[in-house]
């Protein structure tokens, strides 16, 4: 039998640890022990582990299993899709099925059969291979820059490659759409810390109030949801990189909190005066112009610059129409495999159609327009009355317009009037900004 990959043990039995690693010795290429789970997030930072056999319990006396479940939320937190049994000695129903809602994979009671818990971990191992293995081939086209054989793209590429060996902070902007995350992704690939986590935050979806504990974590205690310790943002992507989405939303009042833990290069947990040293490469995206924010006093100067050290723009689709015809056949090849549609292509009528399209939604809109025609076709030869597109040059919608569609015009009338300040824009429409927020995500804006 093939050995899998890299597991790795947590639990404060050592004989156990040691009656382990000589059991699955014979099915891992490489079996990884730690008696404390204090060690736990560097190693997964430092080793690349496929699997996590976590115990419950790490002080005597104590059996509640909330350390266990403490740790699994760590683990979750800084790498979802890792595979995670729970360990126990107590064959308690309920923390099992909290444990599973919680994200684990499975549940395995002390004393344990061997057949079960090699079972158990080997299926555990497969199930986080199946799921690369899919997302591999359904995602691979989409989550990969495009450069396209544009003079700006290649300027773009270029540049990228030069930029990415360094620990420069950069400042991505763009339309909506335009591949700004992907592009942090590829920057993040082509770096010094690809071996590390690049950690993603949506600053546009995070309230106010949250804005300290998501970034920089909080102490048992600190408020009244806080039931544990918690990592923030900052403190998962150490060694790695921290990607911070629509910078161009963070609020006045919170921008010199930002700018502080940038310039010390320190963090303090909510409710801690334990100072904790980050070590991240910093990339932020915005639509906006900051430069315009800050001469309105809606941006500090002082934080453009901490972030800025080099700027990189996304040009908008529209701007690289030879681009669109690969793209959609890339998007084509996704969903072909995705929704077992038929061998696809596109009419020359679709490609002129396409190319016309002025794309507001820029690559996202593209995509979902892609999407939407394979799944109502099932695949082959796609027209033109096969795309459903929002321009009225292109193809109209429906002679009277839905009540999304009108929604979405109203919303994308005010985003004109008010330059894309989405409180302004959120004030208008009588909405709060979250809900503002999430229209723009759901009409692609």
């Amino acid at each position: 039998m093939k050995k899998q990959g890299k597991i790795l043990i947590v639990d404060d039995n050592r004989n156990i640890l040691c009656a382990l690693q000589m059991l699955l010795g014979s099915y891992f290429e490489q079996v990884l022990t730690l008696p404390s789970p204090v060690r736990l997030l560097s190693v997964l930072r430092e080793e690349k582990v496929d699997v996590v056999l976590l115990d419950m319990n790490f002080n005597t006396g104590i059996n509640t299993g909330n350390e266990g479940l403490y740790w699994l939320g760590q683990i979750k937190e800084f790498d979802k899709s890792l595979p995670v049994v729970l360990f126990t000695a107590y064959a308690d129903i309920e923390l099992a099925v909290r444990g599973i809602k919680e994200g684990a994979t499975d549940f395995i009671v002390k004393p344990w059969e061997n057949e079960k818990m090699v079972a158990v971990l080997l299926a555990a191992t497969s199930s986080r291979k199946d799921k690369t293995t899919r997302k591999s081939a359904v995602d691979e086209a989409a989550s990969e820059m495009y450069w396209g054989e544009s003079p700006v793209m290649k300027a773009l590429r270029s540049l990228t490659q030069r930029v990415a060996q360094t620990n420069a902070d950069i400042l991505i902007t763009g339309e909506n759409g335009t591949g700004k995350e992907v592009l942090a992704k590829e920057i993040h690939d082509q770096s010094l810390r690809s071996r590390g986590t690049m950690v993603c935050v949506d600053l546009g979806a995070i309230p106010d109030t949250l804005f300290e504990s998501e970034l920089f974590g909080c102490v048992k205690g600190a408020f009244t949801d806080a039931k544990s310790d918690r990592m923030g943002k900052f403190e998962a992507a150490n060694g790695g990189t921290l990607f911070l989405d629509e910078i161009g939303n963070l609020p006045f009042h919170l921008q010199a909190k930002l700018l502080s833990v940038l310039q010390r290069r320190t963090i303090f947990r909510v409710g801690s005066t334990l100072p904790i040293p980050i070590d991240i490469r910093l990339i932020c995206a915005t639509n906006r112009n900051l430069h315009q924010m800050v001469a309105q006093g809606e941006f500090r100067e002082d934080l453009l610059y901490r972030i800025n050290t080099v700027h990189v723009e996304l040009p908008p689709l529209r701007e690289r129409t030879d681009e669109i015809v690969p793209l959609a056949k890339r998007f084509i090849g996704i969903y072909e495999k995705q929704y077992k549609a038929k061998e696809s292509s596109l009419s020359k009528e679709a490609e002129e159609i396409l190319k016309a399209c002025s794309w507001q939604g820029n690559i996202r809109e593209l995509r979902h327009c892609i999407e939407r025609a394979i799944i109502l076709t099932g695949g082959g030869i796609l027209a033109p009355n096969n795309f459903v597109l929002s321009e009225s040059k292109a193809i109209p919608i429906s002679e009277a317009p839905t009540l999304d569609e009108m929604e979405q015009a109203i919303i994308r009338k005010a985003m004109t009037t008010h330059n894309g300040n989405l409180s302004a824009v959120a004030a208008q429409l009588g909405i709060t900004r979250q809900t503002l927020y999430n229209k723009l995500k759901k009409y692609t804006i």
